[in-house]
């Protein structure tokens, strides 16, 4: 089958803005036609590369071109963000290939009458790359910013009130980052030494995260999980943040754990291993298909503890009261941690968002609070960095539960001790290098 890589990018980058399809669902389902993994790391590198930058790349193209930006027809517009991207941030592809390419695109979409438009806007884009077109930091520091590392205003103001100015343009930078790849080991089945070994025999290099006690970091992971160690279960993959979960949790063999927002099970799989796959877990979710992977990750990895239920964590269920020794409230979040992963993230959420989230947060929390036994632990994990979502919603929870208290998590070295001695992690891409993410740990002590 023929195909052009960089029609296919073209392509994707519409749906994802015209029909708001999740990137990385649709990358993977437009690179099955592709054969050469040149071709394949091309159009992930297009697509993610203009989510991250489309500020950035759409700024250059506003004060390049003579048509208002509003007007420009919105396939031509996606190939002029590629063409820019191209031109400003791969060295390895020469800008006459990236015009020329520019050009033979518009006329594959039918639309040669603005193949001069195309041309003239990233000959021009050539021409004054040295030209940034950017506001002056000086005077205007948040439109620098969200302009400089394409974040939408909001985002940015949040994280300065949270952070501060050098924090945030740091954090900013990070979430433009490629992200490593981490994977999980099944400790009832391998040792980590002995998967690197395994990996390594597949010419996949492989190092041990750096907080995460079952995490391997991985390069040159091409179809790793068409192993057969992989569909054997010998791991998952998972970022280290997550992973930390379970680690901080420390779960008991033999004992009861609800998972309330269970999503696809990463973390309910982590635990159950934890537990060398002796005792119980509630895994439950409101989605019926993140359940159906829970099962089928839970078969790969040769789990049998886990229950899997519909259910929705909004609503209390006087069933389940005092009934866990551990509970985890993996909360639904704006999902700000995860920039690098999932750039068009940043284009799909408001700041109306935290509001709508923070209110769910509390409630679920203060029903998974009431299933937890006394001395029993209650673990509130997020995906995101934003104190509203975060420790807020901790101390808005222990203003109106004076049964819980924060106590010191000693299952996981790191620098800042000082936040694990109160009682919580925050982990950021600038700092630790995984995903944003935070956990508290909790125990009920009436």
């Amino acid at each position: 089958m023929n195909y052009n890589a960089r029609k296919i990018a073209v392509e994707i980058l519409h749906s994802v803005e015209e029909l708001k399809a999740f990137s990385n669902i649709e990358i993977n389902k437009r690179v099955k036609v592709v054969k050469d993994i040149r071709d394949e790391n091309l159009i992930r590198e297009l697509v993610y590369g203009v989510l991250e930058n489309k500020l950035y790349i759409d700024n250059i193209i506003k004060n390049l071109s003579r048509t208002k930006y509003n007007k420009i027809d919105i396939i031509i517009l996606q190939i002029l963000r590629i063409g820019v991207y191209q031109i400003y941030f791969m060295e390895h592809v020469p800008d006459r290939a990236a015009c020329n390419e520019s050009v033979d695109l518009t006329k594959s979409f039918n639309k040669k009458r603005l193949s001069g438009y195309v041309n003239g806007i990233l000959r021009n884009a050539s021409r004054n790359k040295s030209k940034e077109y950017l506001p002056n930091k000086k005077n205007n520091l948040i439109e620098y910013l969200s302009i400089k590392y394409s974040h939408p205003k909001w985002i940015v103001e949040v994280f300065i009130k949270d952070f501060g100015e050098s924090f945030t343009e740091e954090l900013l930078k990070s979430n433009n980052t490629n992200p490593p790849l981490s994977v999980r080991v099944n400790r009832n089945i391998v040792t980590r030494d002995e998967l690197i070994q395994i990996l390594n025999s597949h010419d996949i290099l492989a190092e041990k995260t750096n907080y995460s006690k079952d995490g391997l970091i991985v390069s040159k992971p091409r179809n790793i999980t068409e192993l057969k160690e992989f569909k054997e279960g010998y791991f998952t993959i998972q970022d280290e943040s997550s992973m930390l979960v379970a680690q901080v949790m420390d779960p008991k063999e033999g004992s009861i754990v609800l998972d309330i927002c269970s999503g696809p099970g990463g973390k309910a799989t982590h635990i159950a291993e934890a537990m060398n796959n002796r005792g119980k877990i509630i895994s439950r979710d409101i989605f019926d298909h993140k359940l159906d992977l829970i099962n089928k990750n839970a078969l790969r990895l040769n789990i049998d503890i886990i229950n899997t239920e519909e259910y929705d964590a909004l609503i209390f269920d006087d069933s389940l009261k005092k009934s866990v020794d551990y509970c985890l409230v993996d909360a639904p979040c704006s999902g700000l941690g995860l920039l690098r992963r999932k750039p068009d993230i940043r284009w799909n959420k408001s700041i109306g968002d935290l509001d709508t989230l923070s209110k769910m947060q509390i409630t679920i929390l203060r029903n998974a609070a009431e299933y937890v036994k006394t001395n029993g632990i209650l673990i509130y994990s997020t995906c995101t960095l934003t104190k509203k979502e975060n420790m807020n919603v901790i101390n808005e929870f222990l203003k109106l539960n004076d049964e819980y208290s924060l106590v010191e998590i000693n299952t996981v070295d790191m620098d800042d001790n000082e936040s694990l001695k109160k009682g919580y992690i925050e982990l950021y891409p600038n700092i630790h290098g995984t995903d944003g993410f935070f956990i508290a740990k909790l125990k009920r002590i009436k």
